[in-house]
């Protein structure tokens, strides 16, 4: 095991602490068992400025991961930290899987951090992750966005990501646990030459003659990170002069919008996308080139849930019905993510997309102004295959909707990205 020379640890919990600041809620710490893990666990530890938990992530994909995870729970138990560990048996054997292990493994935090009610979840990633990632995505000709560093801070769903040591080095927690004598585990995978990030930190060292170093990539990552920053300032700004919002569908002036600078013009419609369907995995590169050109050219379509059309002298983004068509809540809570159906009691009954059967039972739909394909769309409530209420298609029978999202949260979304 060789350890190279780096931050001492005082530099480590100075980062930490900076970090965090005066936060003193809970927080959970994602834990392998890996260097970069195992020494943000300890700096966590040794920082002590919040209660914490610990989870471990089990993909069940190795023979050795429940031993790995249990390994875990033993160092998580002498430093007084509880920790859980998450199972994943979702994979089957199709499509990307360090793409799908890690969607999940997500996920599965997520509703854990929810569950423990936690502030957010802190991850050890460093430098070197950034620097692997820039020449990942630079292998698939991404954009700003793609190549910049990720964020210090990120708001996932209702959860905070928290990447505390991204100017750190790998060699740097090594180091640290070293002079803590605390072994870490070295992953198999992370030496397959089969996974894009083990070929990505191969190229790493061959580059490292010519100047290209893991620091130097981080710095020129964080580089394109604030002119993503800049870009996403002035695309709110543009957003609050170009969209609007129409009973949950929103709105851009179609003149305003065909003389935006291509790439102002491409985080608007990504972030519109996102604002009417939620967060998650929006869609990819190449489409959104596509529909951008369709836009252009006078056309819409179907894109990552939605519905695109022109008309009025607008570009109009709604919700794909076909997309929700089995998209159900009980009265009260909320429906697809945007909607809160609010009315008597009703039991048994359940809220689902209108569609356009429904439609055809509320002859007054067209009184709301919106298309045919934004009522199939909005929320109505069901007792069975029975009709109860369709507030937005004109048929309340003592029932409103309310919508959840506004413009401040499309310019969130335009700020966070």
């Amino acid at each position: 095991m060789t350890v190279l020379a780096g931050s001492v640890p005082g530099d480590l919990l100075t980062r930490v602490a900076a970090h965090f600041g005066s936060n003193t809620r809970p927080l959970g710490i994602a834990v392998s068992g890996g260097s970069d893990s195992l020494a943000l666990l300890h700096l966590m530890a040794d920082w002590g400025g919040a209660p914490l938990v610990c989870v471990t992530v089990d993909h069940g994909l190795r023979s050795a991961s429940a031993g790995e995870a249990a390994h875990v729970a033993t160092i998580c138990a002498g430093l007084g930290v509880p920790h859980d560990i998450l199972t994943w048996a979702g994979w089957d054997g199709q499509g990307n899987l360090p793409a799908a292990a890690r969607r999940a493994r997500y996920a599965l935090m997520a509703q854990w951090a929810s569950q423990r009610d936690l502030a957010g979840i802190v991850l050890g990633h460093t430098a070197d992750d950034v620097a692997e990632t820039l020449l990942m995505r630079l292998a698939r000709r991404a954009g700003v966005d793609g190549l910049a560093a990720m964020q210090t801070r990120r708001q996932e769903g209702e959860t905070v990501l928290h990447r505390p040591l991204l100017q750190a080095h790998r060699a740097d927690l090594q180091q640290y646990l070293v002079l803590r004598d605390v072994p870490w585990i070295d992953d198999p995978s992370n030496t397959d030459g089969r996974y894009r990030r083990t070929q990505a930190r191969r190229a790493l060292d061959a580059l490292v003659p010519v100047g290209v170093t893991a620091g130097a990539l981080a710095d020129a990552a964080r580089h394109l990170r604030d002119a993503r920053e800049t870009l996403g300032h002035y695309a709110a700004q543009e957003a609050a002069r170009i969209a609007s919002i129409d009973t949950g569908d929103l709105l851009f002036d179609a003149a305003l919008f065909a003389a935006l600078r291509p790439d102002i013009a491409r985080r608007l419609l990504q972030a519109g996308l996102g604002w009417i369907t939620g967060p998650g995995y929006g869609a990819r590169g190449p489409d959104i080139t596509r529909m951008l050109a369709r836009i252009a050219g006078g056309e819409g379509g179907t894109l990552a849930g939605c519905r695109i059309t022109q008309g009025a002298g607008h570009i109009r983004l709604a919700r794909e019905y076909a997309a929700i068509g089995d998209c159900t809540a009980v009265p009260g809570a909320v429906w697809d993510g945007r909607w809160h159906l609010d009315g008597p009691q009703s039991p048994g009954a359940h809220v689902a997309a209108l569609g356009p059967q429904g439609r055809l039972a509320c002859p007054n739909w067209r009184a709301s102004g919106l298309p045919a394909h934004s009522i199939d769309a909005s929320p109505a409530l069901w007792q069975g295959d029975a009709l109860l209420a369709a507030p937005l298609a004109g048929c309340p029978n003592g029932w409103q909707a309310r919508a959840c999202r506004t413009t401040a949260d499309l310019k969130a979304m335009l700020l966070s990205h």
